[in-house]
């Protein structure tokens, strides 16, 4: 199994979802079954109690589960079916770790942050990650995990340090993490300014968490110069950094995405080995659909 981190940076709502989705779009039109999940920080089980002013509608999945509206992005890009524990929260890892505290699972331990919380979420990742999203039943290559907010929020650091032991136990052939910042631009100046960007990758790298991708979100393209400095102050090859301008409609981004190279940059670094050759008319469907 596969496992591609998406983190973010700067800013929530910055467009980890549509990136995330639009990597699974490209991983399969290669002939990969993907799946993915989705982290939320907030101490909520789920999404169902929410206000529609608080977070927006909720997406109802196929067995009822009432979850964050990325898993309805990830559904229709990729054409799965996801279940309830593909929406991982604080509050259900919390009550699953309490419960079986209740029952004596840890047999008189103090029960801490580490490693009891941090393991039920590399336990429920990896088993969620096997778990069939197609009709055919067959067990996913790669999962795409999600997390939410941003970089340095106090409620997400569990799951942050619970990934920085899990690139470990799956071994880093088997793990890369893509991260999604923000590059802001001034009205006064229009000018690229990468030091939100910078700030953000440092504080990645103090938790234990190197980006392999840096995707740049921004209004309009980037110049190759920007490119470069966050190449060299971000320690990242400058071919790992992606400009993510914003687009008229989110289905032109696994497009954008694929001529960045993506794919060639994945297959590298996970050592992927295709199943099935380039099925060129899976994109051509894409761009016909962007057209309409």
């Amino acid at each position: 199994m596969k496992y591609i981190l998406v983190t973010g940076g700067v800013i929530s709502g910055i467009g980890k979802g549509i990136i995330s989705s639009s990597i699974g779009t490209i991983l399969i039109s290669y002939g990969f079954r993907v799946t993915s999940i989705k982290i939320d920080p907030y101490i909520n089980i789920d999404a169902g109690t929410f206000s529609p002013f608080e977070h927006g509608e909720v997406f109802v999945l196929d067995d009822g589960g009432e979850v964050d509206l990325d898993l309805g992005n990830y559904e229709r890009f990729l054409g799965i079916t996801l279940h309830r524990d593909n929406n991982i929260t604080t509050g259900k890892i919390y009550q699953y770790v309490i419960d079986r505290e209740r029952r004596g699972d840890y047999l008189g331990k103090t029960v801490q942050v580490v490693p009891h919380i941090t393991d039920a979420i590399q336990e429920w990742v990896e088993r969620v990650a096997r778990i069939s999203v197609d009709d055919d039943t067959a067990e996913p290559d790669i999962c795409i995990i999600e997390l939410g907010g941003t970089v340095g929020d106090i409620e997400s650091m569990s799951f942050v340090e619970a990934f920085r032991q899990f690139q470990f136990r799956v071994k880093k052939e088997n793990f890369c993490v893509v991260h999604v910042s923000l590059v802001p631009q001034p009205n006064s100046t229009q000018e690229h300014k990468t030091k939100p960007t910078q700030h953000s990758v440092k504080e990645l790298r103090g938790y234990g968490l190197t980006p392999d991708l840096i995707v740049c979100r921004s209004t309009t393209p980037m110049p190759l110069s920007v490119k470069e400095k966050i190449s060299m102050f971000c320690q990242v090859d400058k071919d790992h950094v992606i400009c993510m301008p914003d687009v008229k409609t989110l289905y032109r981004v696994p497009i954008l995405l694929e001529e960045s190279g993506v794919y060639n940059f994945l297959s590298t670094r996970l050592n992927l080995i295709q199943k099935s050759s380039y099925d060129e008319s899976f994109m051509i469907k894409w761009r016909d659909l962007i057209e309409r």
